[in-house]
């Protein structure tokens, strides 16, 4: 991932049972995708849940992976995007802005976005607290559609 990221976590403020992150900015390039500085275990105690927003740059592709016991839910702000799912990623959806995605645990799938000028921009809650922890690169197969391969083969420095 080319450019800068923001090296020092966002300040967190509050306390008293509400805490609070003020727009913060890309702290984070992974997989394809740009993340902002968002909430989970390590900077809010979260115990269940994680929460950001999440970038993939115009023509980018986040790499099959899959969520190891956890859910994902997101929400489309900007662009179009494809996911390819299931086992082999034989499966294809398209979701635009205003769209809302569930990914049950365990699913392979890789995302791509549509649009080789627009960014896609997306809200994303997990049902992990930890954020990046349990999450497992899937390789595709030889005989899979897309335009990439997996997770091991394009991972971020």
């Amino acid at each position: 991932m080319n450019g800068s990221y923001d090296d020092k976590p966002a300040p967190v403020e509050g306390g008293d049972g509400i805490l609070v992150i003020r727009a913060s900015g890309i702290c984070r390039g992974w997989n394809g995708i740009r993340y902002k500085t968002g909430m989970h275990a390590g900077n809010v105690g979260a115990r269940h849940l994680s929460m950001n927003v999440a970038t993939i740059p115009p023509g980018g592709v986040a790499y099959a992976h899959i969520h190891d016991g956890f859910e994902v839910m997101l929400y489309l702000l900007e662009g179009r995007v494809r996911h390819e799912f299931g086992p082999g990623l034989r499966h294809s959806v398209e979701n635009e802005a205003g769209d809302f995605i569930f990914i049950e645990p365990g699913v392979p799938h890789e995302v791509f976005n549509m649009s080789d000028t627009e960014p896609v921009v997306a809200v994303v809650a997990r049902s992990d607290a930890d954020e990046w922890e349990h999450i497992i690169p899937y390789e595709r197969g030889a005989g899979d559609r897309g335009r990439g391969g997996g997770l091991a083969d394009h991972a971020e420095p």
